[in-house]
């Protein structure tokens, strides 16, 4: 199964900015044990478009105000969603932010 892990920071209350040495070490943990599919970091910018309507329409994003907003990814492999759960708990632990799993296909 694969899982997208989304990396939730916080505007009021960020997580550690020195945490890069640890999610490098865990991201080549994810890799030697095959879990890793796709990881990335966020920019603060973003577009939101909607042309569902006669004309597209370009907005600055995110598409939702929030004092939580997403940070980053993972898509990782696991066998089950237990697995996820775990390395999701380490990997919260690892880069100081919360985090969510969502299955995906």
């Amino acid at each position: 199964m694969k899982f997208l892990v989304s990396v939730i920071d916080d505007k009021d209350n960020p997580g550690s900015t020195d945490r890069m040495p640890a999610i490098s070490e865990f991201n080549n943990r994810l890799i030697a044990d095959g879990y890793w599919v796709f990881a990335g970091g966020l920019a603060d910018t973003a577009r939101v478009i909607d042309n569902r309507g006669e004309q597209a329409l370009i907005s600055d994003g995110p598409f939702v105000e929030s004092k939580e907003y997403l940070a980053g990814v993972w898509v990782w492999e696991a066998p089950d969603l237990d697995t996820a759960l775990k390395l999701a708990t380490e990997a919260s632990k690892v880069c100081d932010r919360k985090l969510e799993v969502r299955p995906f296909q």
